[in-house]
């Protein structure tokens, strides 16, 4: 997907927006804040957020920063899955959607069908982690293909050993996202080849929290979620490297950003409607998320934008102050 152009293509009503929102501030004024981001004033309202599971510690890390420096803003952020959070935004019930995948064609046909225009922004990059058990002493590295045979629809691997010879004879019990996850869609179509598909006996669950304690607990359990949720669990879980064809890679920051991770690299996002953004409480708050977008996704342990994605996300908000003005 070509980030500068959706940036580009999302920048006329924030354009608009922040313009009118300048104009009141000078004419009305208002008590300067400090900080990095922001329009300086002193601003209260409410901004409602849902989606992912993965982003949710992304965005509420921004929310926290935020509150540093506009205290009387409520930033309520829930999750109710990628999917979940689209079919509320996409009906005008939140301000901003967090998201682990880009918006679906459907999606967009809904949200076109209730007039709710939106932006798009990629705040953070996240590599999808594959975790065992820390009793499971035989496996290190998994193929593609061999993620693809135990997860593929009607698949009926249920032993170890049937995912390789050399592996014992443990029992497989999976753990994974639920199906209105970005993470579940994002997997599928990674691993699978096709969005959506995948074999349907597993525990599947929006709360990456539940996979945690499911393979934790389970000697022969195996799961799937985002980098940031096996850094904050690394005591209690395993994390397998992934061949994608060039050899085992482990997910990190370097290869993440590299590109070297695949296929389960990925991006993460942001939707905020054009109809939030004319509420000033709300078009701060998003800009003040994507000019502290590095701080934001260090503290919350997510991997940084890479040096290119950082370029065409800073050119993007530089233009619409630009506009603002």
């Amino acid at each position: 997907m070509n980030i500068s152009t959706s940036l580009r293509r999302a920048k006329a009503p924030l354009v608009l927006t922040a313009a009118v929102m300048l104009a009141a501030s000078a004419c009305g004024g208002g008590d300067a804040g400090s900080g990095d981001g922001g329009s300086g004033d002193e601003l209260s309202g409410a901004v409602k957020i849902d989606g992912s599971s993965t982003v949710a510690p992304l965005t509420s890390a921004a929310s926290e920063f935020y509150a540093e420096e506009q205290p009387k803003v409520r930033v309520t952020v829930a999750t109710s899955g990628t999917g979940g959070g689209f079919k509320k935004f996409c009906v005008g019930e939140t301000d901003i959607s967090n998201a682990s995948r880009p918006i679906k064609d459907e999606e967009i046909k809904t949200c076109e069908e209730n007039g709710v225009k939106y932006e798009q922004f990629s705040v953070a990059n996240d590599g999808l982690s594959v975790v065992v058990s820390k009793d499971n002493d035989w496996a290190d590295c998994l193929t593609v293909e061999q993620l693809k045979k135990i997860w593929e629809p009607g698949s009926k691997v249920n032993s170890w050993n049937q995912v390789d010879p050399k592996f014992p004879d443990e029992p497989l019990k999976l753990f994974g996202a639920g199906t209105d996850s970005g993470t579940f869609d994002y997997f599928t179509e990674a691993i699978n080849g096709e969005e959506g598909a995948s074999r349907t006996d597993y525990s599947g669950s929006e709360d990456d929290n539940v996979t945690v304690t499911g393979v934790s607990g389970t000697k022969g359990g195996m799961g799937y979620f985002g980098f940031s949720y096996f850094e904050e669990n690394a005591d209690k879980l395993k994390l397998l490297q992934v061949d994608g064809g060039d050899g085992c890679v482990t997910p990190s920051v370097e290869t993440v950003q590299d590109g070297s991770y695949k296929p389960l690299g990925r991006q993460l996002f942001i939707y905020p409607s054009a109809k939030a953004l004319e509420k000033p409480e709300v078009v701060d708050f998003v800009e003040y998320y994507v000019e502290n977008h590095k701080k934001i996704a260090e503290d919350s342990k997510f991997i940084p934008l890479n040096a290119q994605q950082e370029k065409e996300l800073d050119a993007a908000l530089a233009k619409l102050k630009e506009s603002a003005k």
